[in-house]
């Protein structure tokens, strides 16, 4: 939580945190500033104090929302600054920071985190580090990174933001079943949209892009809707000229967020219209079983892998390959079990197998549990996917119901 970063900065031994960018679609600016149309700032936030904001004139209103202590780039003229640098933007970023530094003491280990252009970045940070030597900029790997362990436990308040946008996402999947349930059908099963022309995988992704927007949220980092040979292969988005079609299996695996660059929610069904064929039938059962028997077993405070591990035999029993007995498996169980979801799509805790015995599932954690079993070559793939809050009594809760059908009856055919 963000009350732990002055803890986890002791950690690490850093002295002071350097973020860059917009407080949009930006999580480490977005988790301190808290959203809103603010670009091109820079945050500094010195360990044991309240962090400080810059940023251009026209966006002060914005970003005073923030409650933050704000300063404007123009307390540091920047005609001034240019002459100075001989006409380098980045040599004058560089002299601007070296100022901004001297009169706030920002001195020791200093972080580096936030998005924006990396190349004009790099150029900046490259002149002041030479201008001072003796501060130490500091860069993390992802996955373990400071902001990673502080958004890894969520407050109330946060649970509340990813909740409300998991009730977007299902209402969504809902929409999304009733339009493709009420279709006509050809006589080659392909479904058919109201002028008699063929349905399409875009044809669904634009209405759901509709029905996503008209409810606050964006698919940020897109979302897969998938079907059949492509189903099988997990993060195949779909070909957007496929027809959509009975007994294919389809994969839905959406994952919207705050329409801003706010918190996602991520959630999959995998569904067969009309009718599913045997081996599909038979193969989502396997996905099920393995599902409710990982979800019946959470416990607080266990290590989230010891679930991935449990997935794996599970599917081994069944006859598949999992990557605890097949170096990357292409067909199979090929992923891990789940990951933290928060500001990012995919946050601590890592459920992967080599995961760092730290990520369990203590409370405050938002996790995804999704088995899944995929088979391009047979043309099918089934992934089922909720996301589940550890709550501060250690009660694990589903954010977001929604039923797990896997064959939908079409109103308009029968076989």
């Amino acid at each position: 939580m963000k009350s732990d970063l002055d803890a986890l900065m002791q950690s690490k031994n850093l002295d002071a945190l350097l973020i860059y960018g917009s407080a949009e679609n930006n999580p480490p600016m977005t988790y301190l500033v808290g959203g809103g149309h603010v670009s091109g700032a820079t945050l500094l936030k010195k360990r044991g104090e309240n962090a400080i904001l810059f940023v251009n004139a026209m966006e002060r209103e914005e970003a005073a929302k923030s409650g933050l202590e704000i300063h404007l780039y123009d307390e540091y003229p920047w005609q001034e600054l240019l002459k100075e640098a001989g006409g380098d933007s980045a040599l004058m970023s560089a002299l601007r920071l070296k100022r901004i530094f001297a009169e706030r003491d920002m001195r020791g280990r200093i972080g580096v985190y936030g998005h924006t252009d990396f190349s004009a970045l790099f150029a900046t940070l490259t002149h002041l580090q030479r201008l001072l030597p003796e501060v130490e900029l500091v860069g993390e790997t992802r996955e373990n990174s400071l902001f990673m362990l502080a958004m890894e436990t969520k407050d109330e308040a946060e649970v509340a933001r990813i909740r409300a946008i998991g009730s977007i996402t299902t209402a969504v999947v809902g929409l999304t079943r009733a339009f493709l349930t009420d279709c006509d059908v050809r006589a080659d099963e392909v479904l058919l949209k109201p002028d008699g022309s063929p349905l399409t995988i875009g044809d669904v992704k634009a209405q759901i892009n509709l029905w996503l927007a008209e409810r606050g949220a964006e698919p940020r980092e897109g979302f897969i809707f998938a079907i059949g040979r492509d189903a099988g292969v997990p993060h195949s988005v779909g070909n957007p000229e496929d027809y959509l079609r009975l007994g294919q299996t389809i994969v839905f695996d959406i994952y919207p967020a705050e329409r801003g660059g706010g918190y996602f929610y991520d959630f999959t069904r995998t569904w067969s219209l009309g009718y599913a064929t045997p081996a599909a039938e038979n193969l989502y059962q396997q996905v099920r079983r393995v599902y409710d028997r990982v979800v019946d077993n959470l416990d607080l405070n266990a290590k989230f892998k010891d679930y991935q591990a449990l997935a794996c035999d599970l599917f081994e029993q069944d006859g598949h390959p999992t990557p605890h007995t097949t170096p990357a498996p292409l067909e199979g169980y090929v992923h891990s079990l789940g990951h933290g979801v928060g500001l990012n799509i995919h946050e601590r805790p890592w459920s992967g197998l080599t995961a760092p015995d730290d990520n369990q599932l203590k409370p405050g954690v938002v996790i995804t549990i999704e088995p899944g079993l995929y088979y391009p070559e047979q043309g099918m793939g089934f992934r089922i996917e909720d996301t589940y809050w550890v709550r501060p009594d250690g009660k694990i809760e589903l954010l977001a119901e929604y039923p797990y059908d896997f064959v939908l009856p079409m109103k308009k055919w029968s076989r």
